[in-house]
């Protein structure tokens, strides 16, 4: 009984993230191909894409989303292998894990409008470093957000995609047959002299880097569709395309969404160019690496990666105090004159303005996001189990790894219109139900990966002795699996909330607007030039999913006290 109940839930995992990406996909290409009966357009037509490709600026738009997508991803990758190189082998690198972890939690939309208060042109650095006779050749520079090449847009990504990447890579290297495997070639390789660095990237990183791969290629997909980021700090005149997407679909002019339909598909050819490129890429670097493993060399370039890694690290320790302080310091001044390092005046009238209005934008995120997160955690838990209880067989069990991952191999802007034109047919009325199946899409494949990690670790003697005593499978799960890996599924809880309060897209979408989020919220006041609103909001956004990382480092503690026994 419970076994069936457990590969129900597989399946019912599997239509909740293919069914949504599918069918919003399907409902995407109709309007793209001219047929959108909403407006009279009954017959298919090449037009949307003509029109497309003639828009101006279509092709710097192109550009910049594959430029600031790969860039990105590539800079992220490459400075979380020289972290890992620079500590993998010290206790420094749970510290590490811990440090980064903000930027882990922090919300893609509250990491832009943070980023704007300290990289701007009155932000904290330019106070830093301006004085008074400096104040107008620095005022008319050129500012580093909403730069024309999107540089800002790359950056600000490369800080979110880090982190993601090397909690990734840490929670493959954690696996016990993994860990393994990285000591004993760790060991070889240090009896034949090669250095710290170069074990690193020449016998462990290979040995990580296929189970990090699918996840790494979701980044990429992420950040060249990323609207949130490029919305705040990227340029205007172009904008990166999914940017311009989200306008055309939201144009008073429905006969725009024609438009936007073209556009979103056009952006699933740029996503996959990209994949193309980050692919020819790694087959280079496999080649070149191969050719590095026999040409006798014991070090690899050991005093630039030790340099880049620290000098990373030193980035974000700065990054994260200025941010907390430029952040805090904006949300209580009152007058703030340039370019002094404190305000003039506080006041909490800012706080007290957003206090007034946000007690429906934070129930709102604090419902969906316990509801999605509550239930993703369980769907997920039950799925695994059921991979325990019934394996899969492999062309299966490659199908299920793949449809976690399809929601982010697939850019949102290219199946959420879709989905949302798919909702107006089926079940009008439900806004909460639509944008709770648009939260699950996203929360899904991330608490899957957190909680997949937590299973693959799970000492299988615990279950053999339990089933040795004659205890059902049921059983088994409810009084074994659950007590200790309780710790594992509070983390995935809290990564569910986290994810789930940071959608900006999928809620302005399913919603049509109609539910208010403190994210998005956050961002029409960041659209709106209120720093010292957008100030609070970034505060409160950052302290929900800190929230909830505090209650599951602390309530295991106090369940399973020692002293006081199991509760």
């Amino acid at each position: 009984m419970f076994t069936s109940f457990t590969v129900t839930a597989r399946w019912l995992l599997l239509c909740i993230l293919c069914v949504p990406v599918v069918g919003g996909f399907v409902g995407v290409v109709f309007p793209a191909l001219g047929y959108f009966p909403a407006i009279g357009a009954t017959q298919f037509s090449a037009q949307p894409f003509a029109t497309l490709f003639a828009t101006n600026g279509i092709a710097k738009m192109m550009l910049l989303s594959l430029f600031t997508g790969l860039g990105s991803t590539s800079l992220a990758f490459i400075g979380a292998c020289c972290l890992l190189a620079w500590c993998y082998q010290t206790r420094f690198v749970e510290k590490l894990q811990a440090l980064l972890s903000p930027f882990l939690v922090f919300p893609h939309a509250a990491a832009a409008i943070a980023l704007l208060f300290v990289l701007s042109p009155s932000g904290f650095f330019a106070r830093l470093f301006t004085t008074d006779t400096d104040i107008l050749v620095t005022t008319s520079a050129h500012s580093f957000p909403h730069d024309p090449y999107g540089l800002s847009v790359l950056f600000a990504l490369a800080l979110k995609e880090l982190p993601f990447i090397l909690l990734m890579a840490l929670g493959v290297m954690s696996q016990p047959i993994v860990a393994k495997k990285i000591s004993g070639y760790s060991n070889v390789g240090a009896s034949l002299g090669y250095s710290s660095v170069a074990r690193f990237f020449l016998l462990v990183l290979p040995t990580i880097f296929p189970q990090i791969r699918l996840p790494l290629l979701a980044v990429l997909v992420f950040a060249t569709s990323n609207v949130e980021i490029p919305l705040i700090l990227g340029p205007n005149n172009p904008s990166t395309l999914a940017v311009a997407v989200l306008h055309w679909f939201n144009h008073i002019d429905l006969s725009m969404r024609l438009l936007g339909s073209a556009g979103a598909l056009l952006q699933v050819g740029i996503s996959s160019a990209a994949l193309g490129l980050f692919i020819v890429g790694e087959r280079i670097v496999v080649v070149l690496g191969r050719a590095l493993l026999v040409n006798g060399n014991r070090r690899f370039f050991d005093n630039a990666v030790v340099v880049t890694g620290a000098s990373i690290f030193a980035v974000y320790m700065v990054l994260i105090g200025t941010i907390m302080y430029s952040t805090f310091a904006y949300s209580v001044a009152s007058y703030w004159v340039f370019p002094n390092l404190l305000p003039e005046d506080t006041t909490w009238l800012h706080w007290q303005t957003v206090a007034n209005a946000i007690e429906k934008p934070l129930s709102n995120t604090l419902i969906l996001g316990g509801l999605v997160s509550t239930s993703s955690v369980l769907l997920v838990l039950f799925a695994l189990e059921s991979q325990v209880l019934k394996p899969t067989k492999r062309v299966m069990s490659f199908v299920f790894s793949v449809s976690v991952f399809l929601p982010l191999l697939v850019p949102g802007v290219a199946f959420l219109y879709g989905l949302v034109w798919l909702q107006q047919l089926v079940l009008q009325s439900a806004t909460w139900f639509h944008t709770y199946i648009a939260h699950m899409v996203y929360v899904v494949p991330y608490v899957y990966l957190s909680l997949a990690i937590a299973y693959r670790k799970f000492d299988a003697r615990y279950i053999v002795v339990a089933q040795s005593l004659g205890k059902s499978p049921w059983q088994v799960f409810v009084y074994i699996k659950l007590p200790l890996m309780l710790g594992a599924i509070l983390i995935a809880w809290a990564l569910g909330l986290a994810i789930s309060f940071s959608q900006y897209l999928p809620t302005l979408l399913a919603s049509g607007g109609v539910i208010p989020t403190v994210t998005t919220e956050a961002v029409a006041s960041a659209s709106g030039s209120s720093t010292r609103l957008s100030a609070v909001y970034v505060i409160i956004q950052a302290t929900l999913p800190l929230i909830g990382f505090v209650l599951a480092w602390t309530l295991p503690r106090f369940m399973f006290n020692p002293k006081q026994g199991v509760s």
